[in-house]
């Protein structure tokens, strides 16, 4: 059943996103958001300044009483593998996965970050110049623009289509970590 619901969610942002221009991505994986109507707020007028539209992941945070923007849509979970292609921008809190989903999508990244074991995909992103970051707590309306303004540039979608083609699968990463916990596993019994 879970399955069932989740291809119905991802089925309708799949069709959300093609009723328009591509939208830019928000999401803050488990990490509740404090104020979802604020955050709302300032994604809605933001994208609204600069001709976007938003697609929000609520994930673990309760975005059920916040304002309707028509540019806006918010769902609870959605495929990042799917969805993350067909978005122009992915904002996000800087997750292992979501940062590397992000960057096999080959489209560029604002990582807000909360923890500081994000700062270390922010600053990746930045020196890949394939997106930038900031805390989580200092973003404001102003800055969400100015940073998106920065990370929606050619160049940097460029270089985000350019490392996504040197990026390795997820499913060949899969294997390869567990070829080489394998081998680890033998050379500490050969020893």
């Amino acid at each position: 059943m879970v399955a069932a619901v989740q291809a119905d969610a991802d089925d309708e942002v799949a069709s959300w996103i093609a009723a328009g221009k591509a939208p830019i991505c928000f999401g803050f994986g488990s990490i509740p958001v404090a104020s979802p109507a604020d955050m709302i707020a300032m994604i809605a007028a933001a994208c609204a300044q600069l001709g976007e539209r938003a697609l929000v992941c609520a994930a673990a945070t309760d975005f059920s009483n916040v304002p309707h923007f028509d540019h806006v849509k918010v769902v609870g979970t959605m495929n990042y593998a799917t969805v993350f292609p067909a978005c122009r921008a992915i904002v996000h809190h800087g997750g292992a996965g979501t940062t590397a989903a992000g960057l096999r999508a080959g489209v560029p990244a604002l990582i807000l970050w909360m923890a500081d074991v994000q700062v270390v995909w922010g600053a990746a992103v930045k020196r890949l110049k394939v997106g930038t970051s900031r805390r989580f707590s200092s973003a404001t309306e102003k800055s969400l623009v100015a940073d998106l303004r920065i990370i929606l540039a050619p160049d940097y979608l460029a270089r985000a289509r350019e490392t996504a083609a040197r990026m390795t699968k997820s499913t060949e990463s899969v294997v390869t970590a567990a070829d080489r916990v394998e081998d680890f596993a033998r050379l500490r019994r050969a020893g």
